[in-house]
């Protein structure tokens, strides 16, 4: 008997033993884990057959002048004839004027206030203001937004004050009148200052544009225009001149010369 439940222990023992399983545990990670998806690639097709558009900008060349004053008649003759219009002021004389007090656009009043004429604040000036030596330290000048304005004021200054009354009893061509009478109504003290504006006006041949305005034949010269392989010795035998005649006639300071450039090449008849 003691044999037997020997062996039954045995074989109890190792049936249990057979169905055991293994068991296996797993631990769960707490740590986040980011998943970044790929941007899809975005393709554009192309029609083989369509030419892409080409933006062509076209950038205007800028002009060339041979002098500052050349440059400032360019720029300002239109505003100095529209001026002759409405005041009957000869575009030739403001031109001159201009050129004269602004010295062509450099001049400080010019350049920071846009004060083209030299005009002071005077009493009853409401607008802008620049102090600058002239006959006194810092005296006074009037300053405007734009020199259109400047051109204007000029205009009003003259028209609107009774010591130049006389002025526009004179032809409206008549600049060599306009000028000696501007020195006698005091607007200047040089005593040479009609001179000066005569001088101006006949060597840019500014008197054309009062003709434009009256509708008269403007007696502006021939013109020759440059291109390349000119200079003013072969320009002068062409056109049966001399090189300083060449140089006066255009208001040239030196023998520089680009293409494109309008020369005056045959002088106006003398009085």
């Amino acid at each position: 008997m003691k044999h037997i439940f020997i062996i039954l222990g045995l074989v109890i023992l190792v049936s249990s033993c057979g169905s055991q399983k293994r068991v296996t545990t797993t631990k769960k990670s707490n740590k986040k884990v980011r998943v970044v998806k790929p941007k899809p690639k975005v393709v554009v097709k192309t029609n083989p057959r369509t030419k892409p558009k080409v933006d062509v900008t076209i950038k205007d060349t800028p002009e060339v002048y041979a002098t500052p004053t050349e440059e400032y008649i360019a720029i300002y003759s239109d505003i100095a004839q529209d001026e002759m219009r409405k005041y009957n002021i000869p575009a030739s004389i403001t031109l001159a004027q201009g050129i004269l007090e602004s010295a062509s656009g450099k001049g400080r009043l010019s350049r920071e206030a846009n004060n083209h004429f030299g005009i002071k604040c005077h009493s009853g000036w409401k607008g802008g203001r620049i102090y600058h030596d002239d006959d006194k330290d810092q005296e006074c000048f009037r300053k405007y937004k734009n020199s259109k304005y400047s051109f204007r004021d000029h205009s009003l200054f003259l028209k609107e004050r009774k010591r130049y009354h006389k002025l526009f009893k004179l032809k409206k061509d008549d600049y060599k009148g306009w000028a000696r009478e501007l020195r006698a109504a005091g607007y200047a003290t040089d005593r040479k200052y009609p001179q000066k504006l005569v001088s101006l006006i006949e060597r840019y041949q500014l008197y054309r544009f009062d003709a434009e305005v009256l509708g008269k034949d403007t007696g502006v010269n021939d013109k020759h225009v440059v291109v390349k392989g000119d200079t003013l010795y072969s320009l002068s035998k062409r056109y049966n001149l001399t090189v300083q005649e060449l140089k006066n006639l255009n208001g040239l300071e030196n023998n520089d010369l680009y293409e494109g450039q309008a020369l005056f090449v045959k002088p106006l008849p003398k009085d």
